[in-house]
């Protein structure tokens, strides 16, 4: 059973801390960014053990926003996949245009092959199990149909696994020996895919056509956010469907095609807005240079989704980078 080893930017000076947490989990887990929402306020903690080959990592820090990119992916050398168990505070996994609210005991799955986004607005602690993709994947079909889906910790299979990992993750950090084997591990991994098998059942019963389906409409969509007529009709057209089978296939992820095209649409603008690179750039500049255009429309559906209007979240960003 390997020890358990606990690092922290705690001793360092204000300014070198957040370059320590990012080499630190990126070489833990997987090659990342966290831009925090106070820079000089920001501490983190890290603590890992494994078990089996299961990697377990608690990750503690304040308010911050993780993203892991296209670049990153391309330094990757094995495919993970990740089992983020909430613990403290809530974050929202985003992954595959799919959006995952996690409270105490929820937790979701992302996969490092693919780039992902996640975002707390206050101190937060999470427990993360990296799982290399062929363990699951001899267990689980089709994982990537599932990424970002929130399960509750205080349902039926989904909440029997968090609340072992909970308890097990207590013990681990509290006791300096115990005696675990590859099976623990093989029976956690057993029991993930068991809590996951009606999702993936339910998957495999609308085809794997219907899966490729969405992934081509949310590529389409992806790549044409700029574009003000980016509507369900013309994206039917585009992709030789009718509107009404788009709608089917799209909305077995619970959010209609055009909320996913405002809702990407919001989050790249906020980005924007956030990046000091583009302090040049007018609101409306970046509004319109991602398919809206209408600016008081604009305006009004950025601050339903951020509680503050575009002008208010730039200057925001300007005291605390990354917020998104």
């Amino acid at each position: 059973m390997a020890q358990v080893e606990v690092f922290s930017t705690a001793a360092l000076p204000a300014h070198r801390r957040i370059d320590y947490w990012n080499a630190l989990t990126g070489d833990a887990l997987t090659q990342l960014v966290a831009d925090p929402l106070d820079r000089e306020r920001f501490c983190g903690q890290l603590t890992l053990t494994e078990v089996g080959r299961i990697r377990l990592a608690e990750l503690y820090s304040e308010a911050a926003t993780v993203r892991h990119e296209r670049h990153h992916i391309a330094r990757a050398q094995d495919g993970k996949f990740f089992l983020c168990l909430q613990l403290d505070g809530m974050s929202v996994y985003r992954q595959q245009g799919r959006e995952a609210v996690l409270r105490y005991g929820d937790y979701t799955l992302t996969d490092s092959t693919r780039p992902y986004e996640v975002t707390f607005h206050e101190p937060n602690r999470t427990v993360v199990l990296c799982i290399p993709q062929c363990e699951l994947r001899r267990r689980m079909a089709a994982p990537e149909s599932v990424l970002a889906r929130a399960m509750p910790g205080g349902e039926s299979l989904s909440g029997l696994l968090s609340s072992l990992l909970t308890r097990f993750w207590q013990q681990r950090v509290a006791t300096e020996e115990m005696l675990l084997g590859p099976r623990f591990a093989e029976a956690i991994l057993d029991l993930l895919a068991s809590s996951y098998e009606p999702l993936t059942r339910s998957e495999a019963l609308t085809s794997s056509l219907g899966l490729a389906r969405r992934e081509q409409v949310r590529g389409f969509i992806e790549s044409h956010l700029h574009d003000p007529r980016l509507t369900p009709r013309r994206i039917a057209q585009a992709l030789s469907m009718s509107t009404r089978y788009l709608h089917h296939v799209f909305n077995d992820d619970g959010e209609t095609v055009s909320r996913y095209v405002q809702r990407r649409r919001l989050d790249e603008c906020a980005r924007a807005l956030s990046d000091p690179a583009q302090v040049a750039r007018t609101v409306t500049d970046i509004a319109f240079g991602f398919g809206f255009n209408d600016a008081s429309h604009f305006g009004r559906v950025f601050r339903a989704r951020y509680g503050l209007t575009p002008r208010e979240y730039r200057r925001r960003g300007a005291f605390a980078p990354g917020r998104v």
